[in-house]
């Protein structure tokens, strides 16, 4: 249900890359959710790196909610970026697996979509 990859860079320099490698694909970074930042501003004490980036194609996003509205509970797609251990991590849902549980017909859709974040993951690690 999910997929997980690593990096030698730090999670800010990953995050850039993917910010300017998701041009590529027509997709674009929507938001930038710093849970680190977000945490600290709530009191609580958290030390750990995190970057959850939202990104979307305006295509794809519009096919998908074509067919079915209800998955818009599902998007943008995520892309999370966090340190664990001294090491980068990079992580997103298999959404290959998770809308054909809430939508058989776009199967083939969400792989077309994974396929194309597992590339976007790749060029920036």
């Amino acid at each position: 249900m999910k997929y997980t990859s690593q990096s030698e860079k730090s999670v800010e320099e990953v995050s850039l890359s993917i910010q300017e490698t998701v041009k590529q694909f027509k997709f674009g970074v929507l938001h930038i959710h710093n849970i680190k930042e977000t945490l600290i501003s709530k009191g609580k004490d958290f030390k750990k790196e995190c970057l959850v980036l939202d990104i979307c194609n305006p295509d794809y996003a519009k096919e998908i909610l074509d067919q079915d509205m209800e998955l818009s509970m599902i998007l943008p797609c995520k892309i999370s970026i966090y340190k664990d251990e001294n090491t980068t991590k990079i992580s997103m849902l298999k959404i290959s697996e998770l809308i054909p549980l809430l939508n058989k017909d776009l199967k083939e859709k969400a792989l077309e979509i994974e396929k194309i974040l597992l590339e976007i993951i790749s060029l920036s690690k």
